[in-house]
Protein backbone atom coordinates (compact mmCIF):
# COMPACT_ATOMS: atom_id res chain seq x y z
CA UNK A 1 0.00 0.00 0.00
CA UNK A 2 2.71 2.53 1.45
CA UNK A 3 4.76 1.59 -1.84
CA UNK A 4 1.42 2.46 -4.25
CA UNK A 5 0.91 6.00 -2.43
CA UNK A 6 5.05 6.90 -3.02
CA UNK A 7 5.01 5.61 -6.11
CA UNK A 8 1.41 8.17 -7.15
CA UNK A 9 3.39 10.92 -5.03
CA UNK A 10 6.46 10.63 -7.17
CA UNK A 11 4.59 10.11 -10.84
CA UNK A 12 2.97 13.59 -9.54
CA UNK A 13 6.21 15.20 -8.81
CA UNK A 14 7.98 14.03 -11.82
CA UNK A 15 5.14 14.78 -13.91
CA UNK A 16 5.18 18.42 -12.25
CA UNK A 17 9.28 19.11 -12.51
CA UNK A 18 8.74 17.59 -16.53
CA UNK A 19 6.10 19.64 -17.42
CA UNK A 20 7.05 23.30 -15.04
CA UNK A 21 10.86 22.69 -14.98
CA UNK A 22 12.75 25.56 -12.17
CA UNK A 23 9.13 26.99 -11.10
CA UNK A 24 7.38 23.32 -10.28
CA UNK A 25 10.55 22.81 -7.93
CA UNK A 26 9.35 26.32 -5.98
CA UNK A 27 6.26 25.23 -5.65
CA UNK A 28 6.58 21.10 -4.79
CA UNK A 29 9.39 22.65 -2.20
CA UNK A 30 7.18 25.42 -1.01
CA UNK A 31 4.61 22.53 -0.52
CA UNK A 32 6.94 20.37 1.60
CA UNK A 33 8.37 23.37 3.64
CA UNK A 34 4.55 24.24 4.67
CA UNK A 35 4.81 21.59 6.86
CA UNK A 36 3.35 19.14 4.09
CA UNK A 37 5.19 16.14 4.21
CA UNK A 38 6.04 15.97 0.95
CA UNK A 39 10.04 14.28 0.34
CA UNK A 40 12.45 16.46 -0.89
CA UNK A 41 13.91 13.48 -1.21
CA UNK A 42 12.26 12.51 -4.60
CA UNK A 43 11.78 16.18 -5.59
CA UNK A 44 15.46 17.41 -5.71
CA UNK A 45 17.08 14.18 -7.52
CA UNK A 46 14.47 14.19 -10.08
CA UNK A 47 15.66 18.29 -11.12
CA UNK A 48 19.38 16.83 -10.31
CA UNK A 49 18.73 13.81 -13.10
CA UNK A 50 17.06 16.73 -15.40
CA UNK A 51 20.64 18.65 -14.73
CA UNK A 52 22.21 15.51 -16.31
CA UNK A 53 19.98 15.22 -19.33
CA UNK A 54 20.60 19.20 -20.14
CA UNK A 55 16.93 19.88 -19.38
CA UNK A 56 17.90 21.90 -15.98
CA UNK A 57 21.11 23.48 -14.55
CA UNK A 58 22.41 22.26 -11.08
CA UNK A 59 22.54 26.21 -9.66
CA UNK A 60 19.14 26.96 -11.27
CA UNK A 61 18.26 23.58 -9.37
CA UNK A 62 19.09 24.24 -6.16
CA UNK A 63 18.34 28.23 -6.29
CA UNK A 64 14.85 27.28 -7.11
CA UNK A 65 14.24 24.69 -4.30
CA UNK A 66 16.05 26.53 -1.75
CA UNK A 67 13.71 29.76 -2.78
CA UNK A 68 10.78 27.12 -2.82
CA UNK A 69 11.53 26.63 0.83
CA UNK A 70 11.46 30.20 1.87
CA UNK A 71 8.11 30.85 0.36
CA UNK A 72 6.90 27.61 2.13
CA UNK A 73 8.13 28.22 5.38
CA UNK A 74 6.89 31.61 6.44
CA UNK A 75 3.14 30.79 6.53
CA UNK A 76 4.42 28.12 8.87
CA UNK A 77 6.29 30.33 10.82
CA UNK A 78 3.45 32.46 11.03
CA UNK A 79 0.96 29.86 12.22
CA UNK A 80 3.49 29.37 14.65
CA UNK A 81 3.85 32.80 16.05
CA UNK A 82 0.26 33.62 16.17
CA UNK A 83 -1.32 30.35 16.65
CA UNK A 84 1.15 29.43 19.44
CA UNK A 85 2.55 26.15 20.75
CA UNK A 86 -0.98 25.30 21.45
CA UNK A 87 -2.32 25.00 17.97
CA UNK A 88 0.91 23.14 16.96
CA UNK A 89 0.16 20.47 19.70
CA UNK A 90 -3.44 20.15 18.72
CA UNK A 91 -2.80 19.84 14.71
CA UNK A 92 0.25 19.08 14.51
CA UNK A 93 -0.39 15.62 14.63
CA UNK A 94 -2.53 15.52 11.23
CA UNK A 95 0.94 16.51 9.24
CA UNK A 96 2.98 14.17 11.94
CA UNK A 97 4.54 16.11 13.77
CA UNK A 98 4.77 14.20 16.96
CA UNK A 99 4.57 15.93 20.87
CA UNK A 100 8.47 14.87 20.72
CA UNK A 101 9.15 16.86 17.34
CA UNK A 102 8.55 19.72 19.89
CA UNK A 103 10.34 18.87 22.42
CA UNK A 104 13.24 17.93 20.52
CA UNK A 105 12.80 21.43 18.85
CA UNK A 106 12.38 23.47 21.92
CA UNK A 107 15.75 21.96 23.11
CA UNK A 108 17.73 22.84 20.13
CA UNK A 109 16.24 26.55 20.44
CA UNK A 110 17.62 26.65 23.68
CA UNK A 111 21.30 25.29 22.76
CA UNK A 112 21.51 26.40 19.40
CA UNK A 113 19.64 29.71 19.11
CA UNK A 114 18.13 30.69 15.96
CA UNK A 115 21.24 28.93 14.55
CA UNK A 116 19.38 26.10 14.57
CA UNK A 117 17.10 27.20 11.61
CA UNK A 118 20.17 26.48 9.41
CA UNK A 119 21.34 22.98 11.14
CA UNK A 120 17.52 21.93 10.68
CA UNK A 121 17.66 22.55 7.09
CA UNK A 122 20.10 19.93 6.44
CA UNK A 123 18.17 17.47 8.39
CA UNK A 124 15.38 14.75 6.78
CA UNK A 125 12.26 15.10 8.45
CA UNK A 126 12.62 17.95 10.86
CA UNK A 127 13.32 20.20 8.05
CA UNK A 128 10.01 19.67 7.30
CA UNK A 129 8.77 21.44 10.74
CA UNK A 130 11.68 23.31 12.16
CA UNK A 131 9.76 26.48 11.02
CA UNK A 132 7.08 26.01 13.47
CA UNK A 133 8.86 26.17 16.21
CA UNK A 134 11.17 29.07 14.84
CA UNK A 135 7.27 31.42 14.84
CA UNK A 136 6.53 30.19 18.50
CA UNK A 137 9.69 31.64 19.32
CA UNK A 138 9.37 34.59 17.80
CA UNK A 139 12.64 34.73 15.97
CA UNK A 140 13.52 37.28 13.74
CA UNK A 141 12.02 37.14 10.40
CA UNK A 142 15.45 38.58 8.46
CA UNK A 143 17.62 36.05 10.24
CA UNK A 144 14.65 33.46 9.65
CA UNK A 145 14.40 33.85 6.05
CA UNK A 146 18.14 34.06 5.61
CA UNK A 147 19.30 30.58 7.68
CA UNK A 148 16.50 28.98 5.90
CA UNK A 149 18.00 29.74 2.37
CA UNK A 150 21.05 29.16 2.88
CA UNK A 151 20.51 25.50 5.02
CA UNK A 152 17.86 25.11 1.97
CA UNK A 153 20.56 25.85 -0.82
CA UNK A 154 22.82 23.27 0.69
CA UNK A 155 20.51 20.21 0.82
CA UNK A 156 19.16 21.09 -2.03
CA UNK A 157 21.83 21.41 -4.29
CA UNK A 158 23.09 17.94 -2.48
CA UNK A 159 20.40 16.01 -3.19
CA UNK A 160 20.14 17.30 -6.82
CA UNK A 161 23.99 16.57 -7.07
CA UNK A 162 23.43 13.28 -5.58
CA UNK A 163 20.40 12.41 -8.76
CA UNK A 164 22.95 14.28 -11.46
CA UNK A 165 25.46 11.38 -10.20
CA UNK A 166 23.28 8.55 -10.53
CA UNK A 167 21.98 9.99 -13.95
CA UNK A 168 25.64 9.88 -15.01
CA UNK A 169 25.70 5.76 -13.88
CA UNK A 170 22.12 5.42 -15.20
CA UNK A 171 23.71 2.62 -17.53
CA UNK A 172 24.65 0.21 -14.47
CA UNK A 173 21.89 0.59 -13.08
CA UNK A 174 19.66 0.15 -15.52
CA UNK A 175 19.51 -3.15 -15.55
CA UNK A 176 17.49 -3.16 -12.02
CA UNK A 177 15.54 -0.23 -12.32
CA UNK A 178 13.43 -0.01 -15.84
CA UNK A 179 12.74 3.66 -15.70
CA UNK A 180 14.79 6.24 -13.13
CA UNK A 181 11.74 7.30 -11.09
CA UNK A 182 11.62 3.40 -9.43
CA UNK A 183 14.89 4.33 -7.80
CA UNK A 184 13.04 7.43 -6.40
CA UNK A 185 9.56 5.30 -5.24
CA UNK A 186 12.45 2.78 -3.59
CA UNK A 187 14.49 5.43 -1.92
CA UNK A 188 11.09 7.39 -1.08
CA UNK A 189 9.22 4.39 0.45
CA UNK A 190 12.29 3.81 2.88
CA UNK A 191 12.59 7.12 4.28
CA UNK A 192 8.69 7.65 4.40
CA UNK A 193 8.35 4.24 6.24
CA UNK A 194 10.77 5.36 8.66
CA UNK A 195 9.47 8.57 9.13
CA UNK A 196 5.67 7.70 9.38
CA UNK A 197 6.84 4.71 11.81
CA UNK A 198 8.75 6.88 13.66
CA UNK A 199 6.06 9.74 14.07
CA UNK A 200 3.25 7.50 14.75
CA UNK A 201 5.00 5.80 17.70
CA UNK A 202 6.11 9.43 19.15
CA UNK A 203 2.17 10.32 18.56
CA UNK A 204 0.99 7.34 20.13
CA UNK A 205 3.30 7.61 23.17
CA UNK A 206 1.66 10.64 24.27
Amino acid sequence: MLEKIIAIVAAWIISIISSMGYGGIVLLMAIESACIPLPSEIIMPFAGFLVFKGELHLWGVALAGAIGCVLGSIPAYYLGMFGGRPLVEKYGRWVLISHHDLQLADRWFEKYGDAIIFIGRLLPAVRTFIAFPAGVARMAMNKFIVYTFLGSLIWCYLLAYIGMKLGQHWESIEVYFHQFHLVLVVLGVIFAAWYIRRHLKAIRDV
